[in-house]
């Protein structure tokens, strides 16, 4: 049997309308290879495993969203102006590419270690953005203030609306999906500028 992209490619897509709607444990390969308007035997042909398959989808999304995170990482700029640029270019990737999130969220829950692995891996280097923090403190530019912690705030303050959109846009905004756009395009600039003002040494 020969190997067709598309045919690889349309099992990925109806894959990942799969994950997104049932989630990792609800997901069914007969149901994929539905969606994809084929067999399940040559869906196992192409994918030996419905774990194989969200691997590569988990995989491919990385491919998207770390290069521009280590970019961000290994400027040369004040910390100030790279916290703004780290979480525009964050939210932007969700933006972009909004199944992330939730895939993202999905692995955590099913094998957090194989995620750790795949930052890991992925040339992204957090002890680069520690360090400049840290660099930030000893100079009295910012608060005394764990990096970690620092980090840690960074991340949820952007990803927590994309894994909670439903609350957010039925009960904090309570409204659509416009309302929720132009919430994140404005968050851009207000996470910024409130992790700023909370660190800043006045």
């Amino acid at each position: 049997m020969n190997y067709n992209k598309d045919t690889s490619n349309k099992i990925l897509e109806a894959a990942i309308l799969e994950f997104e709607e049932k989630g990792y444990n609800g997901a069914r390969m007969q149901s994929i290879a539905d969606r994809a308007g084929i067999n399940k035997a040559l869906l196992h042909y192409y994918y030996k495993s419905k774990d194989t398959l969200f691997q590569i989808i988990i995989q491919k999304a990385f491919k998207v969203f770390i290069p521009k995170i280590v970019s961000v990482f290994e400027e040369e700029a004040n910390i100030f102006t790279l916290i703004e640029k780290f979480t525009r270019s964050y939210i932007e990737i969700y933006i972009q590419n909004p199944r992330v999130p939730g895939f993202i969220t999905q692995e955590i829950n099913n094998h957090p270690e194989r995620l750790v692995n795949l930052i890991k891996s992925s040339g992204v280097d957090i002890e680069i953005f520690k360090a400049k923090i840290q660099q930030a403190v000893d100079k009295g530019e910012i608060v005394d203030i764990d990096p970690i912690q620092l980090i840690v705030n960074i991340i949820s303050l952007c990803l927590f609306p994309f894994v909670a959109r439903p609350i957010v846009t039925g009960l904090i905004l309570k409204g659509d999906d416009k309302d929720f756009d132009k919430f994140i395009e404005k968050r851009k600039e207000e996470v910024a500028k409130f992790i700023t003002k909370a660190i800043r040494k006045e």
